[in-house]
């Protein structure tokens, strides 16, 4: 058996914290070896957890302990692109929270830095991992549905009372798009493998030069897509794919089993409805799981960066058409 891979997070984030320092623990042949952060006090919730835990002052403390193979990167967006290749350099894998970069070319940059070190670098895309898109795909390509017409994905959350917020900020990198625009526009790419011909239009709001709610539609080949992302709604999370027979309908598509319980419900235009329920699976374990087996076995990881940089070109491009504010 190979022996397990040691990981270390580069930042005490909230959501590490919360989801995937769990989710280290929870991985078959995975361990939680090292967190590097500003202070011991925000280190201790981490160390509730995995007691034994080295904990680092800086991030570069980490990144030179030669035990630690692998590296979980949830810094704010504008940091990402320069510690993925400080984590490279020092001959780390590394699974970077998304936006992996802030715009498409840099991702280039780290393909070509993958290619070379021969090196695992992947966006932290978990839905990609979740057997509820799997088998939407079959749905669609068993012929289902019928001809697919229509993409519609919306993602929403408010938090209008956090302005020091991250995703609040242009400094850091921030705006409804960067931050799940992701999902929305990979949910449509992931299923049907395609890449759109052309956006048609991009309607933003912008507060403090933010994107704070993004209506962006676009053309791909045989089907229309609509997508809504806000962080000024109350929480919704709905994606349906529509054709000329059925529709499939995802509940919970980005935040499964947090948001709500992951279904898929498959309705046949005579108004038949099946409904598939996936319980108990945490799509974060199954990215840690789905790093190992690549790292140690050679596996295709099934969210590659060239998969990430499709994403961030419509990014940049529904940024560019609505012409963000200077």
């Amino acid at each position: 058996m190979s022996k397990p891979l040691r990981w270390g997070v580069l930042g005490a984030a909230k959501f590490a914290r919360e989801h995937l320092a769990p989710a280290i623990m929870l991985a078959k042949q995975s361990e939680f070896t090292a967190l590097a952060t500003s202070s011991y006090e925000k280190a201790a919730p981490f160390k509730a957890l995995n007691p034994s835990l080295r904990v680092y002052l800086s991030y570069e403390d980490l990144l030179n302990d030669p035990e630690i193979e692998a590296v979980y990167i949830p810094l704010p967006n504008h940091l990402h692109i320069e510690w993925v290749k400080k984590a490279v350099a020092a001959g780390k894998h590394v699974l970077c929270e998304k936006p992996i970069a802030m715009n498409a070319d840099e991702i280039d940059e780290l393909i070509a830095l993958r290619d070379s070190s021969r090196l695992l670098i992947a966006e932290a895309f978990m839905i990609a991992h979740h057997p509820q898109w799997q088998w939407a795909r079959q749905l669609i390509e068993a012929g289902n549905i019928g001809p697919l017409v229509q993409v519609d994905s919306v993602f929403s959350y408010n938090n209008a009372d956090d302005p020091n917020n991250i995703r609040n900020r242009p400094e850091t990198g921030g705006g409804s798009l960067r931050d799940i625009g992701v999902y929305t526009f990979g949910a449509a790419r992931l299923v049907t493998d395609q890449e759109p011909e052309v956006i048609h239009f991009s309607d933003i709001d912008w507060q403090n030069q933010v994107d704070v709610w993004a209506h962006v539609a676009a053309k791909f080949e045989g089907f229309r897509f609509t997508s809504i992302t806000s962080m000024r709604m109350t929480h919704r999370q709905h994606v349906c794919f529509q054709g000329t027979s059925g529709s499939i309908t995802l509940t919970a598509p980005f935040n499964a089993g947090v948001y709500d319980q992951a279904e898929v419900v498959f309705e046949n235009s005579e108004g038949v409805r099946s409904v598939k329920r996936f319980t108990g699976i945490n799509q974060y374990v199954l990215q840690i799981e789905n790093v190992y087996a690549s790292v140690r076995h050679g596996e295709p990881y099934p969210c590659p960066l060239e998969f990430s940089k499709g994403s961030q070109v419509m990014i940049d491009r529904a940024l560019a058409l609505a012409h963000p504010p200077t």
